[in-house]
């Protein structure tokens, strides 16, 4: 076991492992666009699915108005399902902004709902077991205190508890950034469709299918939207809940537009035309922000990386002179 200790933290070898892991990881990047297939089809199909779930739902709950039995088809219970309903996680681990979340980073089923609490719960007994077997086992950390070696363990149980969290929030940025891209032009596209006299909802699967090879997840946004327009009782839920969908506010005051527009019979076409713009503008100073924060960013790497290059350029033949001389 020590040779293997000491075969690992060789620097030659570290340094080795490192550069291959380097190369490879290049070689990745280079290669993984090549191979790189569309997932749009996927992804609207999703959708499609969720539609027809919106349509058995709503019959559901008419024929329960009127007296009926609703005639939802119950879904086969997994392994994951039975775990999360026998150790009740829902009602430890669930609340309102957990499912918001989730819908957020676009996962808006139950089984979505039943593997993310599935992950909290098992991860950190994974996690921790990891961090045994590698700081007791393995012998790491040797020269660290016992009580210090047992805080590491359990802060990387710890970890393993909020690493699910970790997924969806940086899932959720993705998807807020690649709407929040994209949104302006869809905008566009929408009062376009709209001052040619298309209806709302027709406007929206129009602007859905246009915009999906730029942004897929606002486009699934827009189909969703006009799914839930089409059987949703009240057409003010179906926009509220595309702006609590994003969790982006350009979207909500767009959405609240729209649902002003339709109460009291205002052009649509003129309030679309404003925040268009205002949401072009938002994204201009963005991305004006990002320019001026790059030089401050800059300045550290250019000190590390390219002062040292140039002070060789610069001094080197002046001191192989000076070398020669003396």
């Amino acid at each position: 076991m020590n040779g293997w200790i000491e075969t690992l933290t060789d620097p030659n070898i570290l340094i080795g492992a490192l550069v291959s892991m380097a190369v490879l990881a290049t070689f990745y990047s280079l290669a993984v666009p090549l191979f790189e297939r569309g997932d749009l089809a996927k992804r609207m199909k999703s959708v499609a699915t969720e539609r027809e779930q919106i349509r058995a739902r709503e019959r559901a709950r008419l024929s329960a108005e009127v007296g009926g039995k609703a005639s939802l088809r119950s879904q086969q219970n997994t392994s994951v399902r039975q775990v999360v309903e026998r150790l009740n996680l829902r009602k430890a681990l669930v609340d309102e902004n957990t499912v918001n979340r989730l819908k957020t980073a676009g996962y808006r089923s139950q089984n979505a709902l039943n593997t993310f609490l599935f992950a909290r719960f098992c991860l950190p007994f994974l996690f921790l077991t990891a961090a045994i077997v590698y700081i007791f086992v393995l012998g790491n950390f040797a020269e660290k205190p016992f009580m210090i070696r047992i805080l590491f363990a359990i802060g990387f149980g710890y970890l393993g508890f909020y690493a699910p969290n970790i997924f969806i929030a940086n899932a959720i940025s993705k998807r807020q950034h690649s709407i929040r891209r994209a949104f302006p032009d869809a905008l566009d596209l929408l009062l376009i469709c709209v001052e040619s006299g298309v209806s709302m909802e027709l406007a929206m699967r129009r602007v859905a299918d246009e915009i999906a090879a730029q942004s897929p997840p606002l486009a699934e946004e827009l189909v969703l939207t006009t799914a839930e327009l089409s059987f949703l009782p009240d057409r003010r839920v179906a926009l509220e809940n595309l702006g609590l969908r994003t969790g982006l506010e350009e979207v909500k005051s767009v959405m609240q537009a729209l649902i002003q527009a339709d109460r009291y019979g205002t052009p649509i076409a003129q309030a679309l035309r404003v925040l268009a713009q205002e949401s072009r503008d938002q994204r201009m100073t963005a991305a004006e922000k990002k320019a001026a924060a790059l030089p401050p960013k800059l300045t550290v790497p250019m000190i590390l990386f390219f002062l040292p290059v140039l002070v060789a350029v610069i001094l080197g033949p002046a001191g192989i002179q000076v070398a020669d001389k003396f």
